[in-house]
């Protein structure tokens, strides 16, 4: 089975020594999954990373009078160094235990529309969490600024609908040799052709719905997104709380329409889930928590989402 496996960039940790102590046990359940035989495709997501790295860069501007380092180039650092720790951790857990594989990562860009109406509305949360009184102060510097589903305050971007993997082609070919992708990396490195000339665009591709265009693009039979809960939930953190295990793409639609899954955090998944199975009516897809990685691959929990 091809499966491509979507993993939260707020799971990789706040720091690079964080990252490589999570990354090193990451690998196991991906690593699992490919010993039963299975073809992976890895995405994630890099929201804290791509922060860190800009507040680094504009730091290092204020501090040099150099000039800054837009957000685009930011995602383009953090696919590189979060690909670095992906794949060689990857790589020695598959040595461990002697299974054949290259891995490899992309820089990836993603085609965007300049008109999406998204770059009108910034709603993309990246980097830190920020108490109130540090956001009213990011506000009046001129950063826009939304509280993310209860966890704190977090500068935005406009996020942008994918429309085309640039590098496709290339992924195609490395997947179909049997190889270990890492692609997409935070959504992707958002460009739109413009005057003959492809540019970059100063946003953040949604990391779930990169992963869904992917797995459509490669035709891949799963669409795995996990997270840090082991299934979705209504009513999430009340009292009458009560976890998902399947839903029917109407099911989804009604529950988002009903206001039950928070924009900053499990609504994007269930949304790309969504775009998924409705482009592919007899395939699949799964959110769970990447400790159940495996238990939900085998239909013991995470929530299904299909088409009908």
């Amino acid at each position: 089975m091809k499966i491509v496996v979507a993993l939260g960039g707020n799971a990789l940790g706040n720091s690079v020594s964080e990252q490589q102590e999570i990354v090193e046990s990451t690998v196991v359940p991906i690593v699992d999954l490919m010993e039963e035989g299975h073809d992976l495709v890895l995405a994630h997501g890099n929201g804290p990373q791509v922060g860190m790295i800009k507040l680094a860069m504009d730091t290092a501007e204020k501090a040099l009078g150099k000039e800054g380092v837009p957000i685009t180039e930011c995602g383009a650092m953090s696919q590189g160094y979060i690909g670095y720790h992906l794949q060689r951790f990857l790589r020695d857990e598959l040595t461990r235990r002697n299974i054949d594989k290259e891995v490899v990562t992309i820089v990836t860009e993603v085609l965007v529309d300049s008109e999406d109406p998204a770059f009108k509305s910034p709603k993309k949360p990246i980097g830190s969490f920020y108490t109130k009184e540090e956001a009213d102060k990011l506000v009046e510097a001129g950063y826009p600024v939304m509280e993310d589903a209860g966890r704190g305050y977090r500068i935005v971007v406009a996020s942008p609908l994918p429309q085309q993997i640039v590098q496709i082609k290339t992924i195609k070919n490395l997947v179909n040799a049997g190889e270990l992708v890492i692609t997409v990396g935070g959504g992707g490195i958002p460009v739109a052709k413009e005057n003959g000339k492809t540019v970059g665009k100063l946003a953040v591709i949604d990391k779930d719905f990169a992963s869904a265009k992917l797995a459509d693009q490669i035709d891949a039979d799963l669409l795995m997104i996990l997270t840090a809960v082991e299934k979705a939930a209504i009513n999430f953190g009340k009292p009458n709380q009560a976890d998902i295990s399947e839903m029917t793409y109407d099911e989804a639609q009604k529950y988002i329409d009903s206001g039950e899954f928070a924009p900053g955090s499990m609504l994007p998944k269930i949304r790309a889930a969504m775009d998924f199975v409705k482009n592919n009516p007899d395939k699949k897809a799964l959110i769970t928590s990447l400790e159940k990685a495996k238990e939900g691959f085998r239909g013991e929990t995470g929530t299904w989402l299909r088409y009908q």
